[in-house]
């Protein structure tokens, strides 16, 4: 008899071969109808699987992740299946699942329209009401490649072309339309009920910028019309809090074709930064850093000797200069080991923090760029911590503590942990890493933070910590790490004296709080919907009057405030006092001030709280008190 153990580790015996539909149905008859694969000895398969020996299996529906995954994968071919029944001239390449949906990649003779997609959709919703099985079969690869050139289909013959001569490849049919693919997928069309596409880009084919350049669709899928809904609600707010939309929108920055990702910082956006940066800068002196700033241009030799130069080349500016070559540098850690290395260090010394707002060039690739978000030209809040193994851990701690504590100053409130322990590809001894590791959870132990363990995801030196925050629409952002650092000081033969007068390698300590600050900035504007709080707003308050009656009492206030310190508009336009709200109301400012005759002749000022929150009357020295509150508080 055929044994087969579920999840709940009960059994179900069977004569013969059975497949894991057949295991469902014997369940229930819901069950079965829910199925859309199984999980046979923890690998993933369709439900037409045969099991032929004794073997753990689970049901996979909808309901589990390797289901929502199954659902994507197989609405990506449900796509191009729509493309080639609308424009049986196109040629499909690749399908994959990507985070909450998929694409298709295609050649075609002219781009895609936006009415096109919404052909191709209907289509879609067409072919999957005919609920067509998917079909899987086997071909050896060379039947495979003359099954798919005879079909015109010469990126799929090229795919499987690169295959290992000798090895079968599995094909997957509905309807009309079959597709190379390893699996596994719904049982048929019709469990494809609640998708979505979303827009058409350019992609070259295999990533290479030297080939034909495709047209990507995107397109998202979920098991349920309320979960695509609620997907598609928050696109929609993402497409509200865009850095990009607000940034031009509050003329805060530009990105311009004359400097691809570089950011062109306006005034307001320059007050933006300046706040975030002026913040860092005091974390750094009340928390015990030293601030540093290194060259922009340094040898290529350094970039050698630290191993940047093998593996990061390709995204390094040079340039030459007296027969020498030079690299715009990349990151600031080297810099910071030769600063360390000015004059003798004593353990007396350590641990030794230092921090620099460096900034910083890579060559990404122009189809990576992203608003201030991915640039080529950084800022980062860098900081390299000098000291001994026995003080990774107290740093690590006292690290996680800062980065929790300015974080909420910015508005973030969830924090995520990640623990990245040892490759298998890595320099130092066991003992060593045992030591970081263990210094690295303990940290956050004592900081009462739950983690995760990313096997395996540490860097060839040294394990680390990274720090992902959640924004008001629950997006991940991984912006803080702390990294453990044998190999830098070792390379570039940084010493200081112990204890007991011989030379030790100090431990090096990688870490960043907010990262890059474009970046970060990008975040913070999208956090906040443009609506930044009172400490960070570019402009904090803006007083307008209702006639020019009230012309010189409004420029006494402006210069009260901001002899206060505060960052101040005056708009005494000739304007419906009505426009000139509204328009200011528009620029998600914090607060306006309006002022008429009665608040003239009693000393006062009319209050408005952005949201169209009306305050009400009062003194101007109330006003100032509540301000100030609001930006003590960083609220």
């Amino acid at each position: 008899m055929l044994q087969i153990t579920l999840p709940d580790g009960s059994l179900r015996e069977f004569a013969q071969p059975v497949t894991v539909a057949e295991v469902a149905a014997s369940i229930g008859a819901g069950l079965a109808k829910a199925a859309l694969g199984g999980k046979v000895d923890g690998q993933l398969v369709d439900t037409t699987y045969t099991i032929g020996r004794d073997a753990k299996l689970a049901i996979v529906t909808a309901k589990d992740a390797e289901g929502l995954e199954m659902i994507r994968h197989s609405t990506a071919h449900l796509l191009a299946y729509a493309v080639k029944e609308l424009f049986p001239e196109a040629q499909v390449t690749i399908g994959p699942v990507i985070e909450h949906g998929f694409y298709y990649d295609f050649s075609y003779k002219r781009p895609f329209t936006p009415e096109d997609l919404q052909a191709i959709e209907k289509r879609m919703a067409d072919l999957a009401a005919k609920d067509e099985p998917v079909v899987r079969r086997v071909l050896p690869r060379d039947e495979a490649v003359a099954y798919f050139k005879a079909m015109g289909e010469h990126y799929k013959a090229e795919i499987i072309g690169s295959i290992p001569a000798g090895q079968d490849v599995s094909l997957y049919r509905e309807g009309l339309f079959e597709d190379l693919c390893r699996g596994p997928h719904v049982p048929s069309t019709g469990r494809l009920k609640h998708f979505k596409l979303m827009k058409v880009a350019g992609a070259y084919w295999r990533g290479d910028h030297r080939n034909e350049m495709l047209q990507r669709i995107y397109g998202t899928a979920w098991a349920t019309k309320d979960e695509l809904q609620q997907h598609l609600t928050l696109l929609e707010e993402a497409e509200k809090r865009d850095h990009r939309k607000l940034g031009r929108e509050l003329d805060l920055f530009h990105i311009d074709d004359h400097a691809p990702g570089l950011v062109f910082w306006h005034p307001k956006g320059w007050t933006l930064w300046q706040g975030v940066e002026q913040y860092m800068r005091r974390i750094y002196q009340d928390n015990g850093y030293q601030e540093v700033k290194g060259p922009q241009v340094i040898d290529k030799t350094l970039w050698e000797k630290t191993g940047h130069w093998d593996k990061y080349r390709d995204n390094m500016f040079t340039t030459e200069s007296e027969k020498r070559e030079f690299a715009l540098k990349p990151m600031n850690c080297p810099g910071h080991i030769l600063i360390f290395k000015q004059g003798i260090k004593s353990y007396r010394d350590l641990p030794l923090r230092y921090g620099e707002f460096g900034q910083c060039h890579r060559n990404e690739p122009s189809g990576g760029l992203h608003g201030i978000m991915r640039v080529r030209g950084f800022t980062q809040d860098d900081g390299h911590i000098f000291c001994t193994e026995n003080q990774i851990q107290p740093e690590v701690l006292a690290f996680t503590t800062l980065l929790q504590k300015v974080y909420a100053d910015f508005g973030f409130q969830h924090i995520i942990y990640k623990v990245a322990t040892r490759p298998q590809q890595r320099i130092g001894s066991d003992e060593s890493w045992d030591k970081a590791e263990q210094a690295l959870m303990q940290s956050l132990r004592a900081s009462g933070c739950q983690f995760e363990i990313a096997e395996g995801d540490g860097a060839f030196y040294g394990p680390k910590i990274e720090y992902t925050l959640k924004d008001a629409l629950g997006r991940q952002w991984q912006c803080g790490t702390i990294q453990v650092d044998f190999s830098m000081p070792e390379r570039l033969d940084a010493e200081y004296v112990g204890e007991d007068g011989n030379r030790h390698r100090p431990v090096m300590l990688h870490r960043a709080i907010v990262g890059s600050l474009e970046r970060f900035i990008g975040i913070l504007i999208e956090q906040h919907a443009g609506a930044l709080p009172s400490w960070l707003a570019p402009v904090q308050v803006a007083v307008l009057n209702i006639t020019d009656a009230q012309a010189d009492y409004c420029r006494e206030i402006t210069k009260t405030l901001a002899d206060q310190g505060l960052r101040v508009d005056l708009d005494l336009r000739n304007e419906k006092i009505t426009y000139k709200i509204r328009e200011h109301s528009l620029r998600k400012l914090p607060y306006i001030l309006v002022v008429g005759d009665k608040e003239k002749a009693s000393g006062c000022v009319a209050v408005r709280a952005r949201g169209n929150k009306d305050l009400g009357v009062m003194s101007l020295q109330a006003f100032s008190a509540q301000i100030a509150a609001d930006i003590a508080n960083k609220s």
